[in-house]
């Protein structure tokens, strides 16, 4: 049996993916999470064969649960399923240690081919997808400058985001000001919202 643990913060599409796959022969669903937190103590308690974790989740979403699961539990292979297939999410999903990336408007049939050729050691990525990614080119941001944008997201003054990352407020400015000028932005606003849009933060 191919063992597997789910992250879904939507108790109803986690409920109808365990139902899905508990109808297929070889795959149990060994354990189910509501979010990126809650699911590295699920698989390290479950040691499952696989992981299907959505990314956008409270709390840890599902790219930096990915990589801790990676360095926790490192037999167990991360297939990220999401709604939101944008370009900068694969990168990172992949950079993370995630083996397969799928979008949640695919057949149900696919993901359990999809997790049998996890299994087998392939990788398996939406072709759409991966036609985006790579003409999107790489995410242009450095980790700082993501850092200094995510926190402006919230619409935070350059105080506070100083006083969050422990940065100057000058340094906090330089950030946004390459930030903006690398998403081809009017302010930094704009600039959230072009990174978002590609997956960047």
């Amino acid at each position: 049996m191919i063992r597997v643990v789910l992250a879904e913060d939507q108790s109803m599409v986690r409920g109808a993916l365990a139902s899905l796959l508990g109808l297929e022969p070889d795959i149990e669903v060994v354990g189910e999470a509501a979010n990126g937190d809650e699911v590295i103590a699920v698989a390290e308690a479950t040691r499952p064969d696989i992981a299907l974790l959505d990314i956008e989740m409270p709390g840890r979403d599902g790219i930096s649960a990915a990589q801790e699961l990676h360095r926790r539990v490192p037999g167990c292979r991360v297939v990220i399923l999401t709604t939101f297939g944008r370009p900068g999410y694969l990168r990172r999903a992949m950079e993370a240690g995630a083996v397969a990336f799928l979008v949640k408007d695919s057949p149900a049939s696919e993901l359990a081919a999809a997790i049998r050729r996890v299994l087998r050691g392939e990788r398996v990525i939406d072709p759409g997808l991966a036609a985006a990614a790579l003409s999107a080119g790489p995410n242009p941001l450095s980790p700082r400058e993501r850092d200094v944008l995510s926190a402006a997201a919230d619409g935070s003054t350059i105080n506070d985001i100083s006083l969050r990352l422990h940065l100057s407020e000058g340094t906090v400015r330089n950030y946004l000001s390459a930030a903006i000028h690398k998403t081809d932005a009017r302010n930094r606003i704009e600039a959230v919202q072009k990174a978002q849009a590609q997956g960047w933060l």
